[in-house]
């Protein structure tokens, strides 16, 4: 690890814990508005139910938030990074290949979840103004809010960031304060500690297994803590976090004390159509100020998980899950991007999923059935990190085995909320699994059909057609980009192109290869000199966070070889060549489209006929590669699957 990753990871200062709680904690921190409303429902309060699902929610913070991600998983960290694609980046240095299974669901799973994030928290908070005015429809002030929100992300989170920590100060301060005051009225609330409560709500009471799928709301952050991991070092998280499990812990159990003193009342008889335990248990002169309060905070946990996503489509681009899209980088800021397409899409989704639901009583229902599925992911990921790390297996299969125990038993309770609108995040969770599957495939059946030669054999051909006079020249420099691995290979298409689709002279020749590391930062490139003076390759390493900007990479490597005295890059026109005016660059590049003399498979029919219309709508290969359009030639190339070998023509005289 880099000593500057191993320095965000050991320090522990005071701006970097008040920075966490700004970025990290937004999803997870913004459950209690949710969580008691949505294990009550519309039933009558019950003692046994109060103390049972509170217990289960203390529990459920201490196995599955505190020791498996905040102990556990952030140890997994990729030169600094965290996420599930971080991880899988990690693991995949085990050759194993269907780890890649659990690494698309995952990702897709996470996605889907940051569509329903924005709108229940959000709703949730805009709520409780219900309490003023029962008939008020919210679905516009909610929709409003969300516009903003998804506007400003192109100008950065910097912007905001320096209010995000603050805030969240005073939202963590205002829920632990919250339910002290209710818990000194009843202490007695203390004994749901004591996980018999929890085990006997799950066993005996009739309807207690289905109350773990409104109790897995209130972890339901913990993977978007384990993504944002590189923003803020695992240190602070963890120190953080005593005081943000203090704040949710005291806010839950404050909430259960108020309403086992209401037992036998119902939620909506002690607060209209709207009772949530959440505003209940606030002073009436407080309210207003609490729901002001709760609604900065959806915001602000809205913001972790939009700038999640844009982080995890990138990673899935470089790791070729995703088609290429627009990335702007709208501050110096390490990491920090904006995504225009994911941004409106995502607006898009959370509008679909306001108008859909309207209520987010109605959201909790579609809420957590994919993120779970994102969790038994990791687990499944984690098992082979550790095995990679060589813990011993005596720990790693009890530790595996109760996780995977505790996920599907989650799974299980949330799989009833199907019917009820889980089918939305589910269907999300699909569609984008079967772009990143299609995707990953047709890139993986390219690479099979794409025939690679050896540079050597065409070494003489290109040195004497770089001379022959009889050719016009068509640049100084002409520039391929290649996918060959090996420094000393070509595709065939590349030299097909120089040689036969119109004789292409120029004086140098390059060919240029991007290598997507498993590490997220790093930038260096090696020079390969073919030939000297004629032909050249440079592979550039660069991190699958860093941004692919080869026509400011490939300026600055030409600076450094003429500076280096390596190379002469003035243009070989005499008139040019006296006034030290230099040579021009050309660069050419390749689209394929489906020959149809290919003779595919049913399935690689499927997968390649989506490809390429998935294709028309991701970005163009100059923009992905960061070229000036100017410079740039497009060739269309055929890609021919499966040649017919013998057509069988029969001459005739």
């Amino acid at each position: 690890m880099s000593t500057q990753h191993k320095n965000l990871h050991s320090k522990l200062t005071l701006g970097g814990l008040l920075i966490t709680l700004g970025i990290i904690y937004g999803d997870i921190g913004t459950s209690p508005l949710y969580v008691m409303k949505a294990i009550l429902g519309e039933s009558v309060i019950n003692a046994d139910i109060v103390l049972g699902g509170i217990s289960c929610v203390f529990w459920t913070l201490t196995l599955q938030t505190t020791i498996k991600y905040v102990m556990i998983t952030l140890s997994a960290d990729n030169h600094g990074e965290g996420g599930i694609f971080a991880l899988y980046a990690l693991v995949k240095k085990t050759k194993i290949k269907w780890l890649i299974v659990p690494a698309i669901i995952g990702g897709s799973a996470l996605l889907a979840d940051g569509i329903i994030t924005p709108p229940i928290s959000v709703s949730s908070a805009i709520e409780g103004i219900k309490t003023y005015n029962p008939s008020l429809n919210t679905v516009p002030i909610v929709i409003g809010i969300l516009f903003v929100l998804f506007s400003i992300q192109q100008f950065g989170t910097k912007l905001v960031g320096k209010f995000f920590a603050p805030m969240m100060l005073v939202w963590f301060s205002m829920l632990g304060t919250l339910g002290l005051i209710q818990i000194i009225k009843f202490p007695e609330v203390f004994k749901a500690f004591n996980p018999y409560y929890a085990y006997h709500l799950l066993t005996i009471h009739p309807e207690g297994f289905f109350v773990l799928g409104f109790v897995f709301l209130c972890t339901t952050g913990a993977e978007a803590l384990y993504s944002d991991m590189g923003h803020c070092g695992r240190k602070n998280i963890r120190v953080s976090w005593i005081f943000v499990k203090s704040a949710l812990v005291l806010n839950y159990f404050g909430q259960a004390a108020y309403l086992i003193q209401h037992e036998g009342q119902t939620l909506q008889t002690l607060g209209g159509s709207n009772g949530n335990p959440f505003y209940l248990i606030m002073a009436d002169w407080f309210q207003p100020i609490g729901i002001v309060i709760a609604t900065l905070a959806a915001v602000i946990a809205s913001q972790a998980l939009i700038t999640g996503s844009f982080t995890l489509i990138n990673e899935a681009m470089r790791l070729n899950f995703w088609p290429k899209v627009k990335i702007k980088y709208p501050t110096e800021l390490k990491g920090q991007l904006y995504i225009p397409s994911i941004n409106w899409l995502l607006f898009l989704g959370c509008v679909g999923i306001v108008l859909h639901f309207e209520q987010s009583s109605n959201m909790e229902h579609a809420y957590g059935l994919a993120i779970i599925l994102c969790m038994i992911m990791t687990t499944i990921l984690l098992n082979f990190y550790l095995i990679m790390k060589r813990v011993k297996l005596y720990l790693i299969i009890p530790l595996i085995t109760v996780y995977l125990l505790i996920e599907f038993s989650f799974l299980a309770a949330n799989i009833t909320k199907f019917g009820d609108g889980g089918y939305v995040t589910l269907i999300i969770a699909l569609i984008l699994i079967s772009i990143m599957t299609t995707w990953y495939l047709a890139k993986k059946i390219s690479k099979n059909y794409t025939k690679i030669v050896k540079i050597a054999d065409y070494r003489k051909v290109l040195s004497e057609l770089s001379v022959d006079l009889t050719i016009p020249k068509y640049a100084t420099h002409l520039v391929y980009m290649t996918n060959a691995n090996r420094v000393d290979e070509i595709e065939e298409k590349v030299m097909y192109s120089i040689l036969q689709k119109r004789p292409k002279r120029a004086d140098i020749y390059w060919f240029v290869h991007v290598n997507i590391l498993s590490e997220p930062y790093k930038t260096e490139y090696k020079v390969t000199e073919i030939l000297k003076d004629d032909i050249y390759r440079v592979d550039f390493n660069l991190g699958f966070r860093e941004p692919t900007k080869i026509n400011l990479m490939f300026k600055e490597v030409i600076k450094d070889m003429v500076k280096k005295g390596e190379m002469d890059i003035t243009s070989r026109y005499e008139s040019l060549n006296k006034n030290n005016i230099i040579g021009d660059f050309k660069f050419v590049l390749s689209e394929k489209f489906l020959s149809n003399d290919s003779d595919m498979r049913w399935h690689e029919k499927i997968i390649m006929n989506s490809y390429f219309l998935i294709k028309k709508l991701s970005l163009s290969e100059e923009s992905a590669f960061g070229l000036d359009s100017s410079s740039v030639k497009i060739e269309k190339f055929p890609m021919v699957l499966h040649a017919p070998k013998n057509i069988g023509l029969t001459r005739v005289k």
